[in-house]
């Protein structure tokens, strides 16, 4: 058993580092692309970066639900990418720089508030699940629904809203910086490269979590919440902290809240179009959803004093994410029951 554990511990840290180079290739190509499309830094960040940088999770979701048949698995990594995004992306980048992280009031009126409309609409989706398609399991404290493609459709007609509201902000915006010198077709065939690169990380990660479930007899929802989750945040949370320490932290801040939209109202709902329909067990998704809604409105407020985060308040943020990774642990040891239907 510990010979097995050591490799797929190293297969894990492959994983991670194939998916850091992936991240490199990412944002050099998505750079390239927005000052040749000459599009804003705030709509760089939340659109153009965090899709990309969101491949991951996406590719998480497809290839846990085609190949393994694990959507529970996807769920608990885009959920724990969520969170990890939230609170520790934003306290890295935050710690690295010499100088607190500077927002606007486009980043906290706007994107912000849009995530937690977002956060919202995900929600409701599975309430409607609960409602209109229960399942029953004998079980008195579990609600069980059935997402099917119809409802996974509602997520993501709001993404197609907040893809109108992006392409607005681009209306009236003019560049400072000559796209001339930007080949087009050098930087897509590099963005395609690299997201080649991630789908390759990502399945060696998502094979990784269910051996360690495997091999420990946890669930792969543990593994899926936190290793597989904190490793498809990679991405991300290199392009954010690289943004940071070029001081642009408008674009560090945009790219977190965008990637979480993108992996709420796109990534889960295309595991149920793919599946055709899945289970949802709300008693689990509503205490996650919840301590997502926390997290977000921690580093909301966070954001909104005096349009800073600086570093005690990063350090608030790293405190939460282990308070939460240790709950998680208490829950799925059956340590503590406050989500009584947690995998066992």
């Amino acid at each position: 058993m510990i010979i097995s554990l050591l490799v797929w511990t190293v297969v894990a840290i492959i994983a991670t580092a194939i998916l850091w180079k992936g991240s490199d290739w990412l944002e050099h190509a998505s750079e390239g692309l927005s000052t040749y499309y000459e599009l804003p830094d705030i709509v760089q960040g939340a659109l153009v970066v965090a899709i990309g940088s969101s491949f991951p999770e996406f590719s998480t979701v497809v290839l846990s639900t085609l190949l393994h048949g694990e959507f529970d698995l996807g769920l608990a990594a885009i959920v724990g990418s969520a969170i990890f995004n939230i609170l520790i992306i934003p306290a890295a980048a935050g710690i690295v720089t010499k100088n607190p992280l500077e927002s606007n009031r486009d980043l906290v009126y706007k994107e912000a508030q849009f995530y937690i409309i977002s956060v919202a609409v995900l929600i409701i989706t599975f309430s409607f699940a609960a409602i209109f398609n229960p399942v029953a399991d004998g079980g008195e404290r579990i609600i069980l629904g059935e997402m099917n493609r119809t409802l996974a459709l509602l997520p993501l007609l709001l993404y197609g809203f907040y893809i109108f509201i992006q392409y607005q902000d681009t209306m009236d915006y003019e560049s400072d910086m000559d796209p001339t010198e930007i080949n087009p077709l050098k930087q897509w065939g590099m963005l395609a490269a690299s997201l080649v690169i991630i789908v390759i990380g990502v399945e060696l990660l998502v094979r990784a979590a269910i051996n360690f479930g495997n091999i420990l007899g946890t669930p792969s929802f543990l593994w899926g919440i936190s290793v597989v989750a904190a490793g498809t945040s990679i991405p991300d949370a290199f392009v954010s902290v690289r943004k940071a320490r070029k001081r642009d932290a408008v674009t560090a801040l945009a790219n977190v809240l965008g990637s979480n939209i993108f992996d709420l109202l796109v990534c889960i709902p295309m595991g149920v179009l793919i599946a055709g329909a899945t289970v949802i067990n709300f008693s689990i998704a509503a205490p996650l959803m919840g301590a997502l809604t926390l997290a977000t409105l921690l580093l909301f407020s966070f954001m909104r004093t005096d349009m800073l985060l600086n570093r005690k308040e990063s350090v608030t943020l790293i405190i939460a994410y282990v308070l939460f990774l240790l709950w998680m642990a208490l829950e799925n040891f059956a340590i503590i029951d406050s989500i009584p239907s947690l995998p066992a």
